[in-house]
């Protein structure tokens, strides 16, 4: 008995432009940790936000579709200087205040890593502005230490490479604040 040859059934074509839709849309999945954006989608990479406010080192409020969105740096860790509860740590002011005199009133691109969002809810992201990239900037004069959490360590031998020259140079918080 031959088979007879005819193209494809209905049902196979529906089920083809089902899977194109999905795939366009991106599956459903915004690559989040889980946090998500109330009442939208995340941000997609590489996005030119205004900064709204500078929090303190290593944080920034942007406005992003109107909404204002924390921005915590990816790879770098600035002592404290504004967290309820926590003392002023050493060189906390001199981060939150390059930091403000980089960023502050100005565009920047936010380049997002695997994991969106921390525990607080705060947008995990890598900053440019321009062409000159902040999170790097704030560990090569000293006013940062590298804080590599996966899955968001894609620029940690950088960061480690650039906390190393600024400790044996002894510049910002190596040597102001000691060990």
């Amino acid at each position: 008995m031959a088979l007879l040859s005819r193209g494809p059934s209905l049902g196979a074509i529906a089920l083809l432009a089902i899977l194109v839709v999905v795939l366009l849309s991106g599956g459903g999945d915004d690559g989040g940790s889980g946090g998500g954006r109330p009442g939208g989608e995340e941000p997609r990479d590489g996005i030119v936000v205004p900064v709204a406010d500078v929090v303190d080192g290593d944080t920034i409020e942007v406005l992003i579709d109107g909404r204002e969105e924390d921005v915590r740096y990816i790879g770098v860790d600035t002592p404290e200087s504004v967290k309820p509860g926590s003392p002023v740590e050493c060189f906390g002011p001199e981060a939150g205040e390059y930091n403000e005199r980089l960023v502050d009133g100005r565009q920047v691109r936010l380049d997002f890593g695997p994991e969106r969002r921390d525990d607080y809810g705060r947008l995990l992201a890598y900053v440019y502005l321009g062409d000159r990239f902040v999170n790097a900037a704030l560990v090569r004069g000293g006013y940062a230490t590298t804080l590599t959490i996966a899955p968001n360590d894609r620029f940690a031998p950088l960061f480690d490479r650039l906390e190393q020259e600024a400790g044996n140079a002894g510049r910002g918080l190596w040597g102001e604040c000691g060990p």
